[in-house]
């Protein structure tokens, strides 16, 4: 059993010293008369109790609702479920080769991060148990966002991210070394990157090779994904306002990218097209799991019934009788 919202209890605390206070102001008799010349007989008699008897009864049904407030649910059934529990970064090119649109989504052509975007997003929705997260780069890497449970949160980065957001070239070596300060303090039994980009380091200052070494020793496994085409590529330029496409170069470093895969006992993948880049990400899903059995409430039965319609009889029984069998004369 469970309270949905449990901070309504602390009302509870409240009733009775608001009881005892109101009592004191209030002593609430059961007749009243205008002397008590008239009750003179009588005046060795005890109090009456049925002020305090209807009394108790509304601050018995303030407790229902307050109880009612706080939402009681309790437990339906247990499933077990297979949780993940790996750490994730993803090193994401943003330079400016990845507006090549040798790639397709929904049937229309695109850019290559338009589809890495959606690509990644899909991963993600697949992978709820894990710690994701993410690095942007192109002349210089920045954290988009740190290794999260809250994947609305990296989503909602991940559609955001812009070429040009940084100033341009492709900083793989130091990208990798961000990925890798986001993995360093993680307490993880499994740790990946997936470093994806379209082309060869030409910034930054951490050699690719030496960014590899210390994920080695870090235990930090590697996955490498190049993404282009083989041959050219077209490119979008905007030409006196107008926007032409041409035909350029796709230059991407394998040998480095796999080198980097194999020293950290990961994988190298080539993304020539949307449907291949989707496979990837997919055999990267069914390579990495480390599933451990855990117990989870899945259906909650609300209990508020149990505790309002009782207040609200409860309520009704004192109304009733202070204004029938215990009803106070004029």
């Amino acid at each position: 059993m469970r309270f949905a919202h449990p901070w309504f209890l602390l009302l509870l605390a409240f009733l009775p010293p608001l009881a005892l206070l109101r009592q004191r102001r209030t002593q609430q008799a059961a007749f009243l008369y205008s002397s008590v010349a008239l009750v003179k007989h009588v005046a060795g008699i005890g109090r009456s109790r049925v002020g305090l008897i209807l009394s108790r009864l509304r601050w018995i049904a303030i407790g229902l609702c307050i109880i009612g407030l706080a939402r009681p649910q309790l437990g339906m059934g247990e499933a077990k479920v297979k949780a993940a529990g790996i750490d994730i970064v993803v090193a994401l090119d943003l330079s400016g080769s990845m507006r090549s649109e040798d790639f397709q989504l929904r049937g229309r052509p695109a850019n290559r991060l338009d589809v890495a975007k959606d690509v990644l997003t899909a991963f993600i929705k697949k992978r709820p148990n894990d710690r994701i997260g993410l690095v942007a780069f192109a002349g210089r890497p920045y954290i988009a966002s740190p290794p999260t449970l809250d994947h609305d949160f990296l989503l909602e980065t991940i559609s955001h991210l812009n070429i040009g957001s940084v100033e341009d070239g492709t900083a793989i070596g130091s990208a990798l070394t961000a990925a890798l300060n986001r993995l360093r303090d993680v307490q993880g039994r499994t740790k990946v990157v997936i470093l994806m980009t379209d082309g060869q380091n030409n910034a930054g200052k951490v050699p690719p090779l030496t960014a590899a070494e210390a994920a080695q020793a870090l235990n930090v496994k590697v996955y490498t994904i190049g993404v282009g085409t083989r041959g050219k590529a077209p490119m979008p330029f905007i030409q006196n306002g107008y926007r032409v496409t041409r035909m350029v170069d796709v230059n991407i470093d394998e040998d480095t990218l796999k080198q980097i895969a194999d020293r950290t006992g990961g994988a190298y993948f080539r993304a020539t097209d949307t449907e291949r880049l989707r496979q990837i990400y997919d055999h990267i899903d069914r390579l990495e799991k480390s599933e451990v059995e855990a117990k989870k409430y899945q259906r909650y039965q609300e209990l508020f019934p149990l505790f309002v319609i009782p207040a609200l009889a409860v309520f009704l029984l004192e109304l009733i009788l202070s204004q029938t069998v215990w009803r106070r004369l004029p």
